[in-house]
């Protein structure tokens, strides 16, 4: 497959170099930033792999021109991604340049220009740098699974663009219809809404605090703790412990001030234009490989407002999330027949209790968590002889990740991501035997922090494979539903407008739904086989055809 470097030259101008197999120019193409699309988009008739410094910086101008790419590099996300491998010899990444590819961050579609101003980007050489990473692949201990995550992370980014540039559906006159049932007519800028007054003046009458801004954490606190309530904060968890008349009205008020904040109509005027819903999606944002987002918190979209998420007319949203997605992916990584076998279940939890794992769901969903997120006392513990014995090769594989992140040792996932480095004294340096009795409580403070990191580590195997398959999902599903879609740019075509862990959500013409849910499920199985080949790991799918995103199952 032909592969294009390109780069931004000065006054505007871009120089797009094509590599040979070995990696050397064979061929410079230079041409004005505005021709950019168009040589782009006569180039993607033929395969062909676009290299750049950053999605982010070159993919929202071509898709706003109305031209899609099918595969690129993404050497901001690969750079990053290969720094943090134990499978990568980091001398082959060392150069005069490698500390400005690690300082390296993404661009938002704030400024209009194609390339912002000033760029650090700029001062940066992409050839030599792809070259480095070409290497560094090569001579890793895992190339095939190494140049997989590569593949899936930079499918990853243009995943991202291609949401924030068609946005999820957003009827605006549904949100505000919501907003009036929940909290009463817009207020004036400054005042609370009619029913957060109310809920107010009832935890000021409880409380018998008639100045009270509930508002306001300490003030609140002393309220409490004034009127005989023995608290230390007011966590809403906290409060459901008491028994008092304030806690209802309170906990209400809390409830409704959150969506206020977060989802309120000063959200509405920010984030929703011309019918969309579009924040930013950061690939790669979490160090286990999850993705973050940048505004207008899209990865945390209440339920309460979820109904405002509604398709164009003649069109559907298919919702799809998998079940117990890293309960299952450890099961594959690790190659356990038994945890496998209880995963061919629509339920896994209950595929364990069929196993005769445990007695029941609640104690399968308790002692697996606890094995996955390092909760292994209490009723996870008292569970986890059994676990070890009925899936040792799981079991083993999580608790290995743990006592290597004790010792201090980076862990990986199945195809290489690496955890961070440990910091700290502890981690600096072994607690010598035979220590002073005055320095006990610096090795208790050592210990503690070691056993963190250790839960740390058990979890990042799991929850970062876990994000490489959605990430395999994800980039196979794209070009499924660009197939599907016949002619026509993206917004005319099935599209993917929302993801989040172990969901997507799908905008797709009425007519081709049901296509749409099952290259869904399809994708999903593809994605297994390329992480797990033959073993029979399966990750069922919970898919809706549906209005509206509220109306998802």
């Amino acid at each position: 497959m032909n592969r294009v470097v390109l780069e931004r030259r000065a006054e505007g101008a871009v120089a797009a170099r094509e590599l040979g197999d070995d990696g050397t120019t064979v061929g410079e193409t230079r041409l004005p930033a505005g021709s950019l699309a168009g040589f782009v988009r006569e180039r993607e008739r033929v395969p062909v792999r676009w290299v750049w410094d950053d999605t982010t910086r070159w993919y929202p101008a071509l898709l706003d021109a109305g031209v899609r790419v099918e595969r690129c590099t993404d050497l901001r996300l690969t750079h990053a991604v290969l720094r943090r491998s134990p499978l990568v010899d980091q001398a082959l990444l060392t150069a005069g340049e490698t500390a400005a590819w690690d300082a390296l961050q993404p661009v938002t579609p704030a400024d209009p220009a194609l390339f912002p101003l000033e760029d650090p980007a700029d001062g940066l050489d992409p050839v030599a740098e792809h070259e480095r990473q070409q290497a560094a692949l090569a001579a890793s201990t895992h190339p095939a699974r190494l140049a997989l995550l590569l593949a899936a992370e930079s499918s990853g980014a243009l995943v991202a663009a291609e949401m924030t540039h068609a946005g999820l559906p957003w009827r605006a006159d549904v949100h505000e219809r919501l907003l009036t049932e929940l909290l009463g007519p817009r207020p004036p800028h400054g005042s609370r809404p009619a029913v957060l007054e109310a809920l107010a003046r009832e935890v000021r009458a409880a409380l018998r605090a008639p100045e009270l801004n509930p508002d306001s954490p300490g003030a609140l606190l002393r309220a409490l703790q004034s009127a005989g309530l023995a608290v230390e904060d007011t966590r809403s968890w906290t409060l459901e412990q008491l028994d008092h008349p304030v806690v209802g009205p309170l906990l209400e008020y809390k409830r409704l001030s959150r969506l206020l904040t977060a989802n309120g109509w000063a959200w509405l005027d920010a984030w929703v234009r011309e019918g969309r819903f579009r924040s930013w999606f950061v690939p790669g944002g979490v160090v286990t490989g999850r993705w973050a987002s940048s505004g207008g918190g899209a990865l945390s979209v209440p339920v309460q407002v979820r109904p405002a998420a509604v398709a164009d007319d003649g069109w559907r949203l298919v919702v799809a999330d998998v079940a117990q997605l890293e309960p299952r992916v450890l099961a594959g990584m690790s190659g356990d027949d038994a945890m496998a076998e209880a995963a061919r279940a629509a339920d896994l939890y209950e595929g364990m209790v069929a196993g005769g794992a445990v007695e029941t769901r609640t104690q399968a969903k308790v002692a697996i968590l606890g094995a996955m997120y390092g909760a292994t006392r209490g009723g996870s513990g008292r569970i986890m002889p059994r676990l070890t014995r009925r899936y040792p090769r799981a079991i083993g594989l999580v608790e290995e990740a743990a006592r290597a992140g004790e010792r201090g040792e980076v862990v990986h996932t199945l195809l290489g991501r690496g955890s961070p480095r440990p910091t700290g004294a502890w981690a600096e340096r072994a607690v010598a035997l035979g220590e002073p009795a005055e320095v006990a409580g610096s090795r208790e403070e050592r210990d503690r922090h070691r056993r963190a990191w250790g839960r740390f580590t058990r979890n990042f195997v799991v929850q970062g494979t876990g994000a490489e398959w959605a990430l395999c999902w994800l980039a196979d599903l794209r070009n499924r539903l660009w197939r599907l879609g016949g002619a026509g740019p993206l917004q005319q075509r099935p599209h993917l407008v929302f993801f989040l862990h172990d969901e997507v959500v799908v905008h797709t013409p009425d007519h081709l739904a049901d296509a749409v849910a099952e290259e869904v499920r399809r994708a999903a199985a593809a994605a297994g086989r390329l992480l797990f080949g033959a073993f029979p790991v399966d990750f069922p799918l919970d898919v809706s055809v549906v209005a509206s995103w509220a109306d998802a199952g």
